[in-house]
């Protein structure tokens, strides 16, 4: 019961303030999530799938699933790129399915220094489970159990929300470092589901800026790859809300990992560790949030799992510092 009048009051709650955009741990496993300008780093398919559990032990918290392909075609120095994400809150009271489509075009300035620029068009339902919500007309004020009677509560005349959005960034990078921006949902669009118009159910703008460089300690070995330490950090602010990601990720022949600190605006959030393993086109990864805050013995911190199939060659230099995005 307990569970139920939580999500509830979660729920009248959102109604009141704008939805926030997940933002994975392993944003490497994810790129045109993170950025439509990181389109195509692969010159054969690249197929990625991601799942986020966000704080398990609350029950019907965040889950999240992600499936992306995109490549890069030597002819027109372009890469293309479909994105496929569902986000489900409150055990499926509150979904979002969303499809993009992006396309990012690489530019050399000079020598081995690049700038590519990306774009973003994607459709998006976003559906309310009318079904599993509990109101307190259904609630006995004796014994606070549920009860089989229907609430006397409006039904929304539209469950389910479509519309279209919007995003776009760029993207410098050279051997050595690279530097992004990234904006979303350019046109802010209406995610109303009320029976009367609001003022406050636009998606707002999500702003993310990211960087890191890359530090080579060996060559490439037989399987074509090599050893290096990626630093870097991530920025990103929607709303009211915002987070910095800091640490560095890590990779050695067939293993890479990785650590990371995340601080919630000013708030002490979690620390991500990362562990994984790359043999023949295979990439798996697995990482966990251990949440740092006052909120720590209650969330369960945060579980995500990355999948990467790369058909790309062993042995291709590219001659950049993206090499944690492939």
């Amino acid at each position: 019961m307990r569970t139920h009048i939580t999500a509830f009051i979660l729920l009248c709650l959102s109604f009141q303030m704008s939805a926030q955009d997940v933002v994975f741990s392993q944003f490497f496993a994810a790129p045109m999530e993170l950025n439509p300008a990181l389109t195509g780093l692969t010159h054969a398919p690249r197929i990625s799938l991601n799942y986020r559990n966000q704080w398990p032990a609350i029950p019907n918290a965040y889950i999240t699933y992600a499936v992306a392909y995109d490549q890069y075609f030597d002819k027109v120095n372009s890469g293309i790129g479909v994105n496929i994400i569902s986000d489900a809150e409150g055990g499926g009271i509150y979904t979002t399915n969303r499809i993009d489509f992006s396309y990012a075009y690489d530019l050399r300035i000079e020598g081995d220094f690049y700038l590519r620029g990306g774009l973003e068009a994607g459709f998006v339902q976003r559906r309310l489970d009318w079904d599993k919500l509990l109101f307190l007309d259904q609630i006995d004020p004796l014994t606070g159990t549920s009860t089989p009677m229907p609430t006397e509560e409006t039904r929304p005349d539209n469950l389910s929300r479509y519309y279209p959005d919007f995003a776009a960034g760029v993207l410098a990078y050279s051997p050595i470092f690279y530097a992004g921006v990234a904006i979303k949902h350019l046109n802010a669009p209406d995610e109303n589901q009320l029976n009367f118009e609001t003022d406050f159910a636009q998606r707002p703008v999500l702003y993310s800026v990211h960087a890191g460089a890359e530090i080579a300690l060996s060559e490439s070995n037989k399987n074509g790859r090599r050893t290096f330490i990626s630093p870097n950090i991530l920025f990103a602010r929607q709303a009211d809300f915002g987070q910095v990601n800091i640490g560095a990720y890590a990779q050695a022949g067939s293993i890479f990992g990785g650590l990371w600190y995340r601080n919630a605006w000013s708030n002490v959030d979690a620390a991500i560790f990362l562990v994984g393993f790359q043999q023949n086109i295979v990439k798996v990864g697995y990482s966990y949030d251990l949440t740092l805050s006052q909120l720590s013995s209650r969330t369960g911190g945060g579980h995500e799992v990355s999948v990467i199939l790369n058909f790309e060659k062993r042995g291709v230099d590219y001659n950049n510092c993206l090499d944690l995005f492939r």
